[in-house]
C-alpha cells in the first residue's frame, strides 16, 4: 500500500483542492458522474485512456474525499454505481468555470502545450 513520505501541506485553500483533486482523471471523473454517467463501465467508456486501475483507485479517493458515493447493489454480477455527494456538487461550478476558461484560450492553450512537447522531444534527442 502506497505511503506517503512527505506530509500534505494545507495551509490555504488553494493546497487543499489540490490535495482533492489531485490526479489525472479526478476533474473528468466528477464531471462525467455529475452528467449521469455512473457505472464504472460508462466512466471508462468516457475516459478511455485511463486505466480501470487507475479510474477505481481515484474513485475511492473521491468518495474518501466524500465527493462521490457509491451504491452496490447486491445482485449477481454486482452492480455499482456512483453519484455525487451534496459536497460534490458544489465543485461543479468551479469545474465548470475552469472549463470554460480552456474553452476561451483553447488556441493559446494548445500552442503552448505543443510548444513544450516539441522543447522536450528536442532535448531527449
Amino acid at each position: 500500500m502506497y505511503e506517503r513520505k512527505i506530509t500534505p501541506n494545507l495551509n490555504c485553500g488553494l493546497d487543499l483542492i489540490g490535495e482533492v483533486l489531485y490526479g489525472k482523471w479526478k476533474i473528468r471523473l466528477l464531471w462525467f458522474i455529475n452528467e449521469g454517467f455512473q457505472r464504472p463501465s460508462e466512466l471508462q467508456r468516457k475516459i478511455p485512456d485511463a486505466s480501470r486501475r487507475v479510474l477505481n483507485i481515484q474513485l475511492k479517493e473521491l468518495e474518501e474525499h466524500e465527493l462521490v458515493s457509491k451504491i452496490i447493489y447486491p445482485v449477481v454480477p454486482p452492480k455499482v454505481e456512483y453519484s455525487l455527494t451534496d459536497f460534490g456538487k458544489t465543485i461543479i461550478p468551479v469545474i465548470s468555470s475552469i472549463g470554460n476558461w480552456g474553452d476561451t484560450n483553447e488556441e493559446r492553450l494548445r500552442l503552448v502545450i505543443l510548444k513544450q512537447l516539441n522543447q522536450n522531444r528536442d532535448i531527449e534527442n
